[in-house]
């Protein structure tokens, strides 16, 4: 038995929540997994997990084991970039999640000079709206924006930015400049699903709430951005949405007398264990993007 290979294994299993989940993370059969474990768990002499028909949880022998294997394990991977000569980068896989729209205009044109300064890593992309639980499946940062909705979360945050109403100027050509918000409830609004039917501005400390009402819906931002630019209506969304067509006038703020809540760039990682130096590294070199 590799002792190194099974507190990977070990740790993973608990993030995760069961042989199988660790598996596919580390790509290999739940069996394994399993027989890794009981191995480990014969050589210290002690049992480490409880399975029950609801699961595995640790014991408590198991949890004071898992609190020393991963910082063992993290300062494993410390020793091993400081024993690299210097600029030879980080290596093995990297798993970054983001959404599809973001990450196309902002996370993967900066993959290149990241991957250039580290050539002995591998970057897995994953693109999903959704939440996503990086500790279920295996991710090491999360590229997020908003508001965090999970409280545990180790997070840290990347960077803001304004959220404002954008149209293409055809749309406006054809259907007017709106100038309060009162008057959104003429327009064509365009949402995501999971956002809130409700938007509120200020200005000067006064407030207005208005209630969207649109006719056009997406499941993801992709759609949304793609009908503003095709002149379909108006949404609300971040700058970090419309960059490039802001500059090359394709878009246009509308309401600029009129403030938003902003918006923040996340970088989330996975609860219960230490950030892997490749996801440190990583989330501060997006910063630095931004």
């Amino acid at each position: 038995m590799d002792l190194f290979q099974a507190m990977q294994m070990y740790v993973q299993e608990v993030d995760a929540g069961s042989f199988s989940a660790a598996g596919r993370i580390l790509n290999t059969d739940q069996p394994t997994v399993s027989k890794t474990i009981a191995q480990m768990e014969a050589h210290l002499g002690v049992r480490l997990l409880l399975r029950t028909t609801h699961g595995l949880s640790a014991t408590e022998a198991g949890l004071r084991f898992y609190d020393r294997v991963r910082t063992t394990l993290q300062q494993a991977e410390e020793a091993q970039m400081a024993a690299r000569e210097a600029g030879s980068g980080l290596s093995g896989v990297l798993r970054v999640a983001a959404a599809p729209t973001f990450a196309r205009l902002h996370v993967i044109p900066q993959l290149a000079p990241f991957m250039a300064q580290n050539p002995q890593l591998n970057i897995d992309i994953v693109l999903d709206d959704r939440t996503i639980d990086p500790v279920a499946e295996g991710i090491d940062i999360c590229l997020r924006l908003g508001a965090l909705q999970d409280s545990g979360a180790v997070a840290r945050k990347l960077a803001t930015t304004q959220r404002c109403v954008f149209a293409s100027p055809a749309y406006l050509a054809r259907h007017g400049h709106p100038r309060h918000p009162a008057e959104l409830s003429q327009h064509q609004t365009l949402v995501v699903n999971h956002q809130t039917r409700q938007w509120t501005f200020t200005q000067a400390g006064s407030e207005v709430s208005v209630a969207i009402d649109s006719r056009l819906h997406f499941s993801a931002a992709e759609g949304t951005r793609a009908a503003v630019l095709a002149g379909m209506g108006l949404t609300i969304a971040s700058n970090w949405m419309f960059t490039q067509a802001l500059a090359d006038g394709r878009i246009v703020r509308v309401l600029e007398a009129w403030q938003l809540p902003e918006v923040d760039l996340w970088a989330v990682f996975p609860g219960g264990r230490m950030a892997s130096a490749k996801a440190r590294e990583f989330a501060h070199f997006m910063g630095n993007c931004f």
